[in-house]
C-alpha cells in the first residue's frame, strides 16, 4: 500500500466519522468543530486528488469563512438553554443518522443520473488546461462579477458585526453581564 492510498483511507475515515459526529453530538459547539474537521479533511482530499484550486477554495471559503459564520450564529444562542433542544435522546440520534443516509443516497443517485444523462467521460485535464480554467474563472470573477464579489464581502462584514452586537445585547454566549 503506497502513501497516497493510506492518506486516502485516513482522510475518508476522518470525513465519515466527523460527518457522523456533526449530526450525533448534542452540543452545537462540538458539532461545529466536527464540521470544521470534516471540511478541512475534505480540502486535503481534494489536494490528494490533485484538484488544487478546489482544495484551496474548500479550505479558505468553507473551512474558514463559513465556519466563522456558523460560530457567529452559535453566539446568538444561550447555549446553556439550547443544549437541551439539541439532545433529543437515542431516537432522535437514530432519526438523524437515517435522514443523513437517505439524503446521501439521494445525492449519489442524482449525481449518477446526471453523469449518465450528460454522458460525461472522466478525462483528466492537462496542467496547462487546468491553469487556463483557473485563469478564466479569475478573469470572470474579478471583471464581470467584481461588484457582486465586493458586495458579498461587505455583506459578510456587516453580518459579522451585527451578530456580535446582537449576541452581546440579548444575553447570548458572550453577553456582558453587568
Amino acid at each position: 500500500m503506497d502513501l497516497s492510498t493510506l492518506l486516502f483511507l485516513v482522510l475518508s475515515f476522518l470525513i465519515v466519522v466527523f460527518s457522523a459526529a456533526v449530526v450525533i453530538l448534542p452540543n452545537p459547539i462540538y458539532a461545529a468543530l466536527s464540521l470544521a474537521v470534516t471540511m478541512i479533511s475534505l480540502g486535503f482530499m481534494y489536494f490528494l486528488l490533485q484538484a488544487y484550486f478546489i482544495a484551496g477554495v474548500q479550505l479558505i471559503v468553507y473551512a474558514g469563512a463559513v465556519m466563522v459564520l456558523f460560530v457567529m450564529v452559535l453566539m446568538l444562542f444561550d447555549l446553556r438553554k439550547e443544549i437541551a433542544a439539541f439532545s433529543g435522546g437515542k431516537f432522535a440520534g437514530l432519526l438523524k443518522i437515517l435522514c443523513g443516509l437517505f439524503f446521501s443516497g439521494a445525492l449519489v443517485l442524482a449525481i449518477r443520473q446526471g453523469v449518465i444523462a450528460l454522458n460525461v467521460s472522466p478525462g483528466e485535464p492537462t496542467p496547462a488546461e487546468q491553469i487556463e480554467m483557473v485563469k478564466s474563472l479569475a478573469m470572470r470573477l474579478f471583471t464581470q462579477y467584481v461588484l457582486a464579489f465586493e458586495a458579498l464581502g461587505i455583506l459578510l462584514l456587516v453580518v459579522a458585526v451585527g451578530v456580535v452586537a446582537v449576541a452581546r445585547s440579548r444575553g447570548g454566549t458572550h453577553a456582558s453581564h453587568n
